[in-house]
């Protein structure tokens, strides 16, 4: 455990509602409403996101994939956001995942699978790291090609570029986060920029050569060896990829004012924006393109949305459009370094990771969890080595974006399937569905699962070995991990979150910022303090209760 602060303190109500959860307040509360969605938002990056996994559903049939297949997506994922919204209402912890899953599932299985969630969260948040490194490797590259269409380069500088783009995002993260707490806006404005460019500038500067309607809205264009049905399904991996890691607002709850209003609306918020925003996106794209899907997917720049900005802007415009995507990408790849630290450091918290004791520590002079932001960086590094498998497809590198997908997905659905299914304890919070919240959060477990057996598929009907999706291979190394070192040792220490029953500190606390003191008079009246159960056995769904005089 961390260490106890000092008394007589002043807590805020986020810092209260944390102690009610079972753990006392270590970080600082950084960020607020607006930077808590901007950190969302940031991550999604919606036109870099759109420019990096373009060759997901340009190929896989065309406007229409492009198009349809981004709306249905995002409408799909958005019961996934709706029922995460309300658990992190409910418990806005940077435990988030696996403290929602060993609160809601039963006794019997609440600490294996804390540890099997925890896990996998921590597989998906370092390979979205690593993907969004390796996409922003590839964007600097294009800068270069589009400068000189004869430029190419080598597997082994791309290799290099992207772990320099991870220790510099590592080195912000870990030593800037108040800076970069400031950075979140101006980001969100330069997403907001780069959208608009492309909504309403491209189409101008295509004025004249623009698709019709027709083949805009249903211009279909199958480049695989896939059956048509199926490459339209496999293009969805375009917007999951981009429309997902917004849990990564739910692991800076405990640096987020006002957590458990922020952080739902930040889930649902980013969502929402990003489905809009990526859909308006693509309409234009496959309005500016030409008829020529193939000449787009296989243009000699490696980028198909730099060359449609090249054919739209000319050399200079794309270059200067271009810079601010990098700029943009590698803000999304410091977004998702930061909070990804964190689900680290909460586990480490827990007792869960190796080395746990080392892991768990808050750096004296920034107040952050230096050592688990270099634990995400060290970890996406080996993935960028796949990279040699297949150099010139980079079939194998890219399984880095489904396994950004199946990690989460299982750390997603096991909470939300935990708490529909085997109704235990919850306590809505003040972000809550209602009644829609039952039917939402079953919609979102049976895409989740669909979602996750789609992505185990390689791009191509037949591919060669080093064209295969590795994704599901790495998946299953780190379920085989993580259930081997449950059984061999996990299991004999770990018992789940490691929280405290606080009451009588909050008690203290709360009546000592009220000018207070705690009484057993019976004639004076007094004011309950209700703070969540922290016996998981406890079924009851009630709070201790605690009194100081009112």
């Amino acid at each position: 455990m961390g260490p106890e602060p000092p008394r007589n303190r002043h807590l805020t109500k986020d810092d209260l509602g944390l102690e009610d959860l079972g753990y006392r307040p270590e970080l600082k509360r950084n960020f607020s409403k607006l930077e808590t969605f901007g950190v969302a938002f940031s991550i999604m990056g919606v036109v870099p996101s759109i420019a990096s996994t373009i060759w997901y559903n340009l190929p896989y049939g065309g406007p229409v994939s492009m198009i349809w297949g981004w709306l249905l997506s995002a409408g799909l994922i958005s019961f996934i956001g709706f029922a995460m919204a309300d658990l992190a209402s409910s418990m806005p912890t940077s435990g988030g995942l696996y403290y929602w899953t060993h609160r809601l599932a039963p006794p019997k299985y609440q600490n294996f699978l804390a540890w099997f969630v925890g896990y996998n969260s921590f597989l998906g948040n370092v390979a979205a790291v690593s993907s969004l490194a390796w996409a922003c490797s590839g964007m600097f590259f294009a800068c270069a090609s589009v400068a000189n269409e004869d430029f190419s380069a080598s597997i082994g500088a791309q290799v290099g570029l992207y772990i320099g783009i991870l220790v510099f995002c590592g080195v912000f993260c870990a030593y800037g986060t108040t800076v970069f707490a400031r950075l979140q806006t101006p980001s969100v404005i330069l997403n907001v920029v780069l959208a608009l460019v492309t909504i309403i500038g491209l189409p101008i500067a295509r004025r004249g050569q623009l698709n019709s309607a027709k083949f805009t809205f249903g211009g279909w264009a199958n480049l695989t060896s896939w059956p048509n049905g199926f490459a339209f399904l496999l293009s969805f991996l375009a917007p999951v990829w981009t429309i997902c890691s917004f849990d990564c607002a739910v692991s800076i709850s405990e640096e987020a004012a006002n957590a458990s209003i922020a952080v739902p609306a930040a889930i649902v918020g980013a969502i929402s924006s990003a489905g809009i925003l990526g859909t308006l996106i693509l309409i234009m794209v496959a309005l500016s393109m030409g008829p020529d899907v193939a000449a787009v997917n296989e243009s000699a720049i490696g980028q198909p949305l730099a060359y449609v900005y090249l054919m739209a802007f000319g050399q200079k415009g794309s270059l200067a459009i271009w810079s601010l995507i990098c700029v943009s990408q590698v803000s999304m790849t410091a977004s998702l370094v930061l909070p990804s630290s964190r689900q680290a450091f909460a586990f480490a918290r827990d007792g869960a990771l190796p080395f746990s004791n080392y892991f768990h520590h808050v750096d004296k002079w920034t107040g952050t969890p230096v050592r688990t932001v270099w634990l995400v960086v060290g970890a996406a590094v080996p993935l960028g080595f796949l990279g040699f498998a297949d150099p010139e497809n980079q079939a194998a590198i890219n399984a880095i974006f489904a396994l950004a997908i199946m990690g989460p997905y299982v750390a997603y659905g096991v909470p939300i399937f935990a708490r529909i299914f085997w109704k235990r304890t919850f306590v809505p919070g003040p972000w809550y569905l209602g009644r829609a919240s039952v039917p939402v959060a079953w919609v979102a477990v049976v895409w989740m699962i669909f979602a996750f057996v789609l992505f185990s598929f390689p791009g191509d009907k037949n591919p060669a070995p080093g064209e295969m999706n590795y994704a599901i291979v790495v998946t299953a190394a780190v379920w085989l991990f993580a259930t081997v070192f449950w059984f061999t040792s996990g299991r004999h220490y770990f018992t789940g979150p490691r929280t405290e029953d606080l009451s009588d500190e909050i008690a203290a606390d709360f009546a000592t910022q009220a000018g207070v003191k705690p009484t057993e008079d019976p004639n004076k009246k007094q004011a309950s303090v209700t703070v969540l159960p922290v016996d998981d056995d406890d079924d009851s769904g009630k709070g201790k209760s605690v009194s100081v005089v009112n």
